[in-house]
C-alpha cells in the first residue's frame, strides 16, 4: 500500500507532529480504522519529548473532515446488528476524550468543509484555526441522527439559543459564527496556513499562531443573536418552531423550513440531549450520554431513511417515521436515553473530572 493509499498519514516536521486524514475522495470521512491510527499516534507521541504540538490537517482541497463514514453505519443498521457501528462510536468518543485532555498542544487546522465527526477530531482540541473558507456543522438531525462526538458538549456551552439552533437545524457556519460559538480560537487566512505549518515546526504553538492570526471577517451572524435568543427558549420543539414562524427576519422563516425538513424525532431527541447537557458536567458524561443515543438510533427506521435519502440515492425526499413532530411522544424520546443491550461506554473516574472548563 502506498502513502496516497493509507487513510492516515502520520509525519514529524522539527517540534511537531502532522496527522493527514486521507480519504479526500470521501471528504476524509472517519472510518474505525483512522479513528485506531489516530488513537495510536497520539498516545505513542504523548510520550515522545521530541513531539511538542500535534497538527491535523485533511487531504484535498475540500476540507478537513466530513464527517463518520455514514455509508457504512447505513449497511451496518439496516442489513446487520449494529455491533460495527457501536465499537467504532465507542473508539471515536473515547478519542475525542483524548484530544479534549491533551497534554501537549493539539492543533486543528479547520479549513473547508468540518461536519460531524471533522468537529469531534477538531473542536475539542487546545488550538483550534478557522479560515475563510470554513464551513462548520453538525448536520445530523437531517439523517435521522443526533449530534454526537461530544457535539451536544459543544454546542451546549454556546452562547445563547446559538447551540440549539445550530444542532436542531444542522445549519453550516463561517470563520466569526464558528468563533462567536466556542467552535474555534483563530483566524488564519487560508493563503497563510503553509507558512504557519512551517512555523509550527520551529516554534512553539501560540508564537506560531499569533505570527499568521488575523481578525475574523464579521457576517451578519451576530445580529441574527437576538431572534434566535428569542426563539430557542421555546421549551419544546413545536413552541421554537411557533416562535420562529412569528418573527419577521426571513432568516427565522427560513430556520422553519429548515427544521420542518429534518427528522421530527432526531428534533426531539436532540432538543433532550442538549437540555440534559446542562446537568451532567464533563464531557466523558456527555459523550456517554450521547453514545446511549446513538445506539438507540441504530434501531430506528430514520437513520436508515435519512442516509438513504440525503446520501446514497440522492432524492433528498426521506418518509420519516413518525412524520409529524406531533406524532413523537414522550416514551418515543426517553427510549433514546435507556441502555440498548450494546456495550456501555464509561469513563474511569480519572478520565472523568467534574469540572465543565
Amino acid at each position: 500500500m502506498t502513502d496516497s493509499e493509507e487513510p492516515v498519514l502520520l509525519r514529524t516536521a522539527g517540534r511537531a507532529a502532522h496527522i493527514v486524514l486521507n480519504r479526500p475522495r470521501a471528504l476524509n470521512a472517519l472510518n474505525h480504522a483512522m479513528v485506531r491510527l489516530v488513537d495510536e499516534a497520539l498516545s505513542a507521541w504523548e510520550r515522545d519529548p521530541a513531539v511538542e504540538t500535534v497538527v491535523i490537517t485533511g487531504a484535498g482541497e475540500r476540507g478537513l473532515c466530513a464527517g463518520g463514514d455514514i455509508r457504512a453505519v447505513h449497511d451496518d443498521a439496516r442489513d446487520g446488528d449494529g455491533t460495527a457501528s457501536a465499537a467504532f462510536w465507542y473508539d471515536e468518543y473515547r478519542l475525542n476524550a483524548r484530544i479534549a485532555r491533551y497534554p501537549k498542544p493539539y492543533v486543528a487546522l479547520m479549513d473547508g468543509i468540518v461536519m460531524g465527526g471533522g468537529v469531534g477530531v477538531s473542536a475539542h482540541g487546545s488550538v483550534r484555526i478557522v479560515t475563510e473558507r470554513s464551513r462548520v456543522a453538525m448536520p445530523e438531525t437531517g439523517i435521522g441522527f443526533v449530534p454526537d462526538v461530544g457535539g451536544t458538549y459543544l454546542l451546549g456551552r454556546a452562547p445563547g439559543g446559538t447551540g440549539t439552533h445550530l444542532a436542531l437545524t444542522g445549519e453550516y457556519i463561517g470563520a466569526d459564527a464558528a468563533l462567536a460559538c466556542g467552535l474555534a480560537d483563530h483566524f488564519v487566512p487560508s493563503p497563510s496556513l503553509p507558512a504557519l505549518l512551517d512555523d509550527l515546526a520551529a516554534l512553539p504553538a501560540a508564537e506560531a499562531v499569533a505570527r499568521h492570526e488575523q481578525p475574523v471577517p464579521r457576517t451578519e451572524w451576530t445580529a441574527r443573536r437576538e431572534w434566535i435568543d428569542d426563539c430557542y427558549r421555546g421549551a419544546t420543539v413545536e413552541a421554537i418552531v411557533e416562535r420562529l414562524a412569528a418573527r419577521p427576519e426571513p432568516a427565522a422563516r427560513e430556520a422553519v423550513r429548515t427544521l420542518l425538513s429534518k427528522s421530527p424525532t432526531a428534533l426531539k431527541v436532540t432538543l433532550a440531549s442538549m437540555r440534559r447537557v446542562r446537568d451532567l458536567g464533563s464531557l466523558e458524561r456527555v459523550l456517554e450520554q450521547e453514545y446511549l443515543v446513538s445506539c438507540a438510533a441504530l434501531s430506528t427506521a430514520d437513520l436508515v431513511e435519512g442516509v438513504r435519502a440525503q446520501v446514497i440515492d440522492k432524492d433528498r425526499r426521506p418518509n420519516w417515521s413518525p412524520a409529524t413532530l406531533g406524532d413523537v411522544t414522550e416514551k418515543d424520546v426517553e427510549r433514546f436515553f435507556e441502555p440498548s443491550g450494546m456495550r456501555e461506554l464509561r469513563f474511569s473516574a480519572e478520565d472523568r473530572p467534574t469540572a465543565t472548563g
